[in-house]
């Protein structure tokens, strides 16, 4: 289990930056807002947007119908009474359309959106409701175009029957046209809202399909725009020159570049929205990833897509959560058991048992912790206690050591385990000073005795395969235990053995030895033979 490396400060900054740009563009446009705005700010960004996405589809679909008339269809120019019925049905019509149009599909969304407009939370069907809304748009922008060719043909049919098959094509092909356009532009504009609806799981979660054109639909639909749609252009006009007289050159250029233009335009304007649709999501959980991979978990994206594209987003989602879950469990667990032990736990197996090998042991044991237990209130005990830890432990972490264990008023410390430690003896040492340097200089109400013991113990887990715990067991941990209760008379009461001096010397630690004199010898409970002592020279306290 390895940290999360750190950043210089101008990555952190870079970071700053492109987390406050994805939090201004949550949605993938500053048109949208951000998803802390108001009820009413929504409410109004979503009515001018899906009128003017709305308005502008069928002013579109309309120029389309108007450039392949003029330039492109080849059948006889309109006489005069068929001018002048064109003149009053095709404006009438394309107003009433844009009017109708306009307020009904605006009606029709924002009765939809009832719920997520007024801030309550949206039910199952109020959810599905919302996913429909761009759908319900392009059906009903079809329906418009359907009627628009319907009434054309029937004009044309009465005027000048020769123009009928070219008219209902052309406004055909500009419905196509308009449909396209007007679902993608009410799938951005209702962005912000399909976020809210999907703000309690994706659309799968209800049991039900997904709405919306997926990524496989959108890239059909822009090959129908694209490729489709120009080549039926392309063969209405061969069809037109076959069956009519003959053209010229001059006018096949003219139809062909026409055409072309129209292709081009409105290509590049499907093909611009219908990838921002597909990379919008893509970028915000690219976004999102890299501050992952840079160690901030913190990061969640707006879910605002129906398809299997919200799902990649909620999907993200779920993995940012359960990665801070994991962080934080490991945190916990580093905290209760030591950071190294939780790597080497989480670096394989965990098993019972363990494995023979030499290290340091620190104890420290605080003096008169049951005359103060007796005399102070529990929550004054609590908080010498910690301020006592918390010494102990920065000066055993400074040291490259594992507390291994808060036993009541004492602290069982070790260097060499889980993780080689060359210099364990010399660092324990080391710790073991400075930490009676401290406690004498911060905390001189506080006071306590610290042996160190250098040799070998069993290293390992002990306990039950449900519940164990890492400890380190032998002579060494017993040693380092009483010399404690002896250095509680010592006047800087930090005891260690020759033997633990011994081993920092070999291992290249002389400055550390030589800061330790001799202490005379003891025979201590439970050996055979007496030990030799050493304390801090006297000129180090």
């Amino acid at each position: 289990m390895e940290d999360f490396p750190q950043d210089p400060a101008p990555a952190a900054a870079d970071r700053s930056v492109r987390r406050s740009r994805a939090r201004r563009t949550p949605f993938g446009s500053w048109l949208l807002g951000t998803e802390t705005q108001s009820t009413r700010r929504l409410r109004v960004r979503v009515q001018v947007l899906l009128t003017l996405a709305l308005t502008l589809t069928h002013g579109i679909g309309a120029g389309v119908v108007l450039l392949l008339s003029l330039f492109v269809v080849t059948a006889p120019a309109p006489e005069g009474a068929t001018w002048l019925a064109l003149a009053v049905a095709v404006p009438v019509y394309v107003g009433v359309a844009l009017v109708v149009g306009t307020a009904w599909g605006t009606r029709v969304a924002l009765r939809s959106l009832r719920w997520a407009l007024g801030g309550a939370d949206p039910t199952p069907r109020e959810r599905r409701r919302v996913l429909r809304v761009p759908l319900r748009l392009t059906v009903l922008a079809g329906v418009l175009w359907l009627v628009a060719d319907a009434l054309f043909v029937a004009l044309a049919l009465s005027l000048q029957p020769e123009r009928a098959l070219s008219t209902g094509l052309t406004v055909a092909i500009g419905g196509v046209v308009a449909c396209a356009v007007a679902y993608l532009f009410s799938e951005f504009a209702l962005r912000p809202v399909a976020a809210r609806a999907l703000a309690g799981g994706t659309a799968r979660e209800d049991g039900r399909r997904p709405r919306g054109l997926g990524v496989g639909g959108r890239m059909l639909m822009f090959w129908l725009l694209g490729t489709a749609a120009p080549v039926v252009g392309l063969s209405l006009a061969a069809l037109l020159v076959l069956v009519g007289d003959s053209v010229s050159t001059r006018r096949l250029a003219v139809e062909v570049l026409v055409l072309g233009g129209v292709v081009l335009v409105v290509g590049l304007l499907v093909t611009v929205l219908n990838a921002r649709s597909v990379v919008a999501p893509l970028t915000s959980v690219r976004l999102a990833l890299l501050e992952v991979e840079r160690g901030d978990l913190d990061q969640r994206v707006a879910v605002y897509d129906a398809t299997e594209l919200g799902e990649l987003q909620a999907g993200f989602n779920r993995m940012a959560e359960g990665l801070r879950e994991r962080e934080h469990l490991r945190d916990v667990f580093g905290r209760h058991v030591g950071r190294e032990v939780a790597r080497a736990a989480s670096g394989g197996e965990v098993r019972l048992g363990g494995e023979t090998r030499e290290v340091s042991v620190v104890f420290v044991d605080l003096v008169g912790s049951t005359a103060m237990a007796a005399e102070r209130e529990p929550a004054e005990v609590v908080a010498v206690l910690n301020a006592f830890f918390e010494v102990v432990v920065d000066e055993v972490d400074r040291a490259g050591g594992l507390v291994n264990k808060f036993i009541g008023d004492a602290v069982l410390a070790v260097f060499g385990a889980p993780v080689d430690q060359p210099g364990h003896a010399a660092a324990a040492l080391a710790a073991a000073r400075r930490i009676d340097e401290r406690l004498r200089a911060e905390r001189p109400d506080v006071a306590a005795g610290i042996g160190v013991c250098t040799g070998p113990t069993v290293a390992g887990n002990v306990g039950t395969r449900s519940r164990l715990e890492y400890t380190v067991i032998g002579d060494a941990v017993n040693a380092a235990a009483r010399l404690t209760e002896l250095a509680k008379a010592e006047r800087l009461r930090v005891l260690s053995t020759r033997e633990t001096v011994q081993a920092a010397e070999r291992a290249g630690a002389g400055d550390e030895a030589g800061r330790w004199e001799d202490a005379g010898s003891t025979v201590l409970r439970g050996r055979p033979s007496a030990t030799a002592l050493v304390r801090p020279r006297s000129d180090e306290g």
